[in-house]
């Protein structure tokens, strides 16, 4: 049975099919509302039931709390209507007219960057392009019809090669192939662009907080490479500050590109954090919880906008943190989590 559903505060109207998200039912009938894992773990896509009654799905209870769903809130990639709606999200128009493709590609180039992350360079057909935001994130489709998610580390403006980065966690079905079997001119093939963490606008006196642990820095390399590539023309420049957390320092496997952004761009601030530094890594910079190091940074995040990836429980700890004790406001927080795929297949993976 099919229900229809009224998004507000746009007015837009929408049909439910049977078996349908909605979600699901927004992206078919091409409206954007905001997702990341699909699964009911990150939270992006939460927002208000205001009239009618939702099946809320399988879903993580510290995602969606009883608190919240006594509220009126739920996870739209999750819920399904069992009624008429009546529903208050904030929908991206940045995303509106993105077209979703399903595509073969051939590996290119693999990369060893560290002893457990490989980045992996993707070539489309000929004549074909991913059109797509920086921060969007594909899905990778197996031949047993699971899939497994990794953002895009390329800036649209350099897409003649899709770029992956792929940490290899042990049971995990595509990265022990990646790492173990996939040789340059497999094909491969995926389903994207996906995802809605991405650069929002903001005033230009404004400044960007990114907060990476591990290949959480995927995604943020593209939104930074894609941002400093534009403002070589612009006058005004955000200030901008990437704080990347690891364990140690083999596990910030880009770190010279990130400092020759520093040297290049007076408005951009490189901060490494190591949680477990080697003895052999002789580390004199900045060690313990990357967002810890940015509250000892930074005692207001008033005005400051948040662009968070990675871990679980780094995100969430940058949140409560940032939210309770420096003053963020909760709509300038954006996170993309990483979930390995041993655990949870269909989120981006780290």
């Amino acid at each position: 049975m099919s229900h229809q559903i009224f998004i507000q505060p746009s007015g837009h109207i929408l049909t439910v099919k049977s078996g349908e998200t909605i979600l699901d039912a927004a992206l078919r009938e091409g409206f954007s509302l905001p997702y990341g894992c699909r699964n009911g773990s990150c939270g992006v896509c939460k927002g208000k039931i205001i009239q009618g009654s939702v099946n809320y799905g399988g879903y993580s209870e510290e995602t969606l709390t009883k608190e919240e769903r006594e509220g009126g809130k739920a996870l739209f990639c999750c819920a399904s209507p069992l009624t008429d709606l009546i529903i208050e999200c904030q929908e991206i128009n940045a995303i509106k007219d993105i077209e979703i493709k399903t595509l073969p590609c051939r590996v290119h180039k693999l990369d060893l960057v560290a002893p457990d992350v490989m980045v992996i360079s993707l070539k489309l057909p000929a004549k074909q392009r991913l059109q797509f935001l920086p921060g969007q994130y594909i899905d990778i489709l197996l031949k047993d019809g699971k899939r497994r998610s990794f953002s895009l580390a390329n800036a649209p403006h350099n897409d003649e090669f899709l770029q992956l980065h792929v940490r290899n966690y042990p049971g995990g079905a595509f990265t022990e192939y990646v790492f173990n079997q996939m040789r340059v001119k497999d094909i491969v093939r995926f389903i994207g662009p996906l995802g809605s963490f991405f650069l929002r606008d903001a005033p230009e006196d404004a400044a960007i907080i990114f907060l990476a642990s591990g290949t959480g820095f995927a995604p943020i390399k593209s939104i930074l490479e894609h941002v400093l590539y534009q403002e070589n023309d612009r006058s005004s420049k955000r200030k901008m500050i990437l704080y990347w957390g690891a364990r140690t320092r083999a596990d910030l496997y880009l770190a010279g590109l990130a400092d020759s952004w520093q040297q290049q761009h007076k408005n951009f601030t490189f901060v490494p954090v190591l949680s477990e530094p080697l003895p052999i890594d002789n580390w004199e910079g900045r060690t313990g919880l990357v967002h810890e190091a940015v509250m000892q940074d930074f005692k207001n995040l008033e005005k400051y906008q948040i662009y968070a990836c990675g871990v679980p429980a780094m995100i969430k700890a940058a949140y409560q943190d940032f939210t309770l004790y420096c003053n963020l406001p909760k709509n300038a927080f954006f996170s993309d989590v990483f979930t390995p795929s041993t655990s949870n297949p269909s989120s981006p993976s780290s």
